[in-house]
């Protein structure tokens, strides 16, 4: 892939920076060398990576990091670069033992969670308005924005990521930051 490609998506999908950083965790467990005391062959190991932009601070959910370098999410980076923001007020049911906590500081991420997966913790901006108890159930309510090129899209988007019953109230399109006009950064 030449360096003008890369340029299509190794950037903020929100302020367009091109000022990344890449996050890596590593876990890992290793049998030791009995002779040399150095590590040896891998029993178990775990890596996770997170894309964070230093100029607004947030995650790029359209990017990954594979074998020592970034690389585009096949399935969303193309959606969130040329998409705009969409804010959908929406509700979803879902089974009350899906749902970790519905109180106290991480209720907003177990709610979100349980109604979009990780779309409702990574990729998407969800703000959970309120939540009811209906016997078994719990329908959530919230806010949510996420990046799509059309309408079509974005009802799709939240519909594959829905976790349960979904009733869309609204979804509008926003406007992008100014940054993101294909004007030159200064």
């Amino acid at each position: 892939m030449e360096a003008n490609e890369a340029r299509s998506w190794l950037r903020c999908y929100r302020c367009w920076s091109t000022d990344l950083e890449v996050q890596v965790h590593y876990e890992g467990i290793h049998k030791i060398d009995p002779d040399s005391g150095e590590r040896a062959e891998p029993v178990d190991e775990l890596q996770e990576a997170v894309v964070q932009c230093l100029e607004c601070m947030h995650d790029q959910p359209h990017l990954g990091f594979h074998n020592g370098r970034v690389e585009p999410i096949e399935d969303r980076w193309e959606r969130m670069i040329a998409g705009t923001p969409w804010v959908a007020s929406c509700t979803v049911t879902v089974e009350a033992n899906e749902v970790e906590t519905c109180s106290g500081p991480d209720a907003g991420d177990a709610l979100s969670y349980a109604a979009f997966g990780d779309y409702g913790t990574r990729e998407f901006f969800t703000h959970v308005r309120f939540h009811k108890h209906d016997d078994d159930k719990i329908v959530v309510h919230l806010l949510v924005e996420l990046y799509a090129r059309s309408l079509d899209e974005a009802t799709a988007v939240l519909e594959d990521a829905a976790r349960g019953m979904l009733a869309i109230t609204s979804l509008a399109e926003e406007s992008r930051p100014p940054a993101a006009t294909g004007e030159e950064r200064p």
